[in-house]
């Protein structure tokens, strides 16, 4: 993996890396319109954070709410997106744009349906499911459970890619980034991957 830094991402989707579309890739059924998309990932996040913050209280109480776990779960976001870029074996790029709130990373290669499925859930599996479920088992862990709360939610868009990659995507087919939508084709015999 090489990882490239690109700063502050200019909300121009076609200044994004990208490669020649593979021959007969198919878009995911997903908005075209990115501010669709970000609405819909942020209902789910909220939905998602009502679910899991009301879990926190449930199991431990008010006193669960831990402010330094709250704290570690923004400063997890630049961890986030690393995690997410670990799994790509070429170039990989990350923008930001946190005026938007945005933070994120973006590679053209091609990769597997069951990678594109591990580099999506990696990161919220770190930092969410893994500290929510050890507070789940042992309520005095309250700055995992504030940890795991947060950080779940704000994996709503990878979710969003999880969904589509497993509803969407054939058995053998490969996935590929271009611009904020992915693609997925089916290999074929002159296809290098």
């Amino acid at each position: 993996m090489i990882f490239h830094y690109m700063g502050k991402y200019d909300m121009n989707p076609e200044s994004l890396p990208h490669q020649e579309h593979m021959p007969g890739a198919v878009a995911f059924k997903e908005p075209e319109d990115t501010k669709k998309l970000g609405l819909i990932a942020n209902g789910i996040s909220l939905g998602i954070a009502l679910v899991t913050i009301a879990l926190l209280f449930l199991r431990g109480g008010f006193r669960a709410w831990n402010i330094f776990g709250a704290l570690a779960a923004l400063v997890a976001m630049f961890p986030h997106e690393f995690l997410h870029a670990l799994c790509f074996k070429e170039d990989v790029y990350m923008y930001t744009n946190l005026q938007h709130g945005m933070l994120f990373v973006v590679g053209p290669e091609r990769m597997s349906r069951q990678r594109f499925l591990i580099m999506s859930l990696l990161p919220n599996i770190v930092f969410g499911f893994l500290p929510f479920i050890l507070f789940l088992v042992f309520p005095s862990l309250s700055f995992l459970g504030t940890l795991g709360a947060i950080s779940i939610p704000m994996g709503a868009g990878d979710y969003l890619n999880v969904f589509n990659a497993l509803t969407q995507m054939p058995k053998g087919a490969y996935t590929y980034l271009y611009g904020f939508h992915s693609y997925w084709y089916m290999p074929g015999e002159n296809t290098a991957l």
